[in-house]
């Protein structure tokens, strides 16, 4: 292998950036199962339903297939958020089609909630405090140092909370006209179709974004060290202090 083969520190440090980046993308969105569990109440609404245009059985299939997601996770001792909230979106739309008699507000707070994170993260972009940041600064040990410490990290979060904000804001304009003149297994269907592609679309900007930032400013590992140096000093005037009493008494005794 000839020096131009091999790869420089620069290389594999940007590997291990872009490794680490996709590894806490990975663990911030739930990866691929929370893709599942995110899909599934909705794909078993909208299949009973078309079948038998049965709201109760729908809704009560939907609901219960939630509930089994999260005691799996609660007995595999696995973070739950995803399943959690899972479970409260589909309760919402259970009491809003229960209440109303309409299949499609199943489907109504969902659509809600979506435009609301939209337009939560535009806005959150536009007043340079990226929503995008405050959830992953945590994951990434930085907490908020990218907003004053590191502007390239604030930079990355704020292209990033303007794409899914963006990406969000189309889903909901295909979504909210289909509300109001498609049937319920027409919109059923479009919105189990449009749940992945954005969400993936999202993702890889946001890895695409944050891959080319500077690294993060790990303030757990700052804090600690910090904690470490103000021992070393305690200890070490504790050593001093020693030494000085020792070396008075013996000028005493002499």
């Amino acid at each position: 292998m000839t020096s131009l083969d091999k790869p420089t520190t620069e290389d594999t440090s940007a590997d291990d950036a872009r490794a680490v980046t996709e590894a806490a993308l990975f663990e911030a969105f739930g990866g691929v199962r929370g893709m599942v569990e995110t899909v599934l109440p909705g794909l078993l609404f909208v299949s009973i339903y078309t079948i038998n245009k049965d709201l109760h059985m729908s809704a009560i299939a939907a609901l219960a297939v939630s509930l089994v997601m999260v005691v799996v996770r609660l007995a595999r001792k696995d973070t739950v958020k995803h399943a959690f909230s899972g479970v409260f979106g589909v309760a919402f739309g259970v009491v809003f089609a229960m209440m109303t008699g309409n299949a499609k507000d199943f489907y109504l707070p969902g659509m809600l909630y979506t435009l609301g994170l939209a337009l939560a993260y535009i806005v959150t972009a536009m007043a340079g405090v990226p929503l995008i940041g405050l959830m992953l600064g945590p994951v990434f040990r930085e907490n908020l140092s990218w907003r004053t410490r590191n502007p390239g990290r604030k930079k990355a979060y704020t292209k990033a909370s303007w794409a899914w904000g963006l990406i969000l804001l189309g889903k909901s304009a295909i979504l909210f006209p289909l509300y109001w003149w498609a049937d319920t297994t027409q919109l059923g269907w479009v919105l189990i179709a449009l749940k992945i592609p954005p969400f993936l679309l999202a993702v890889y900007l946001t890895w695409v974004f944050l891959a080319k930032a500077p690294p993060p400013i790990d303030v757990f590992a700052e804090m600690e060290a910090e904690e470490r140096a103000e021992e070393e000093r305690k200890a070490a005037a504790a050593q001093e202090n020693g030494e000085t009493t020792t070396a008075g008494r013996h000028r005493r005794e002499s």
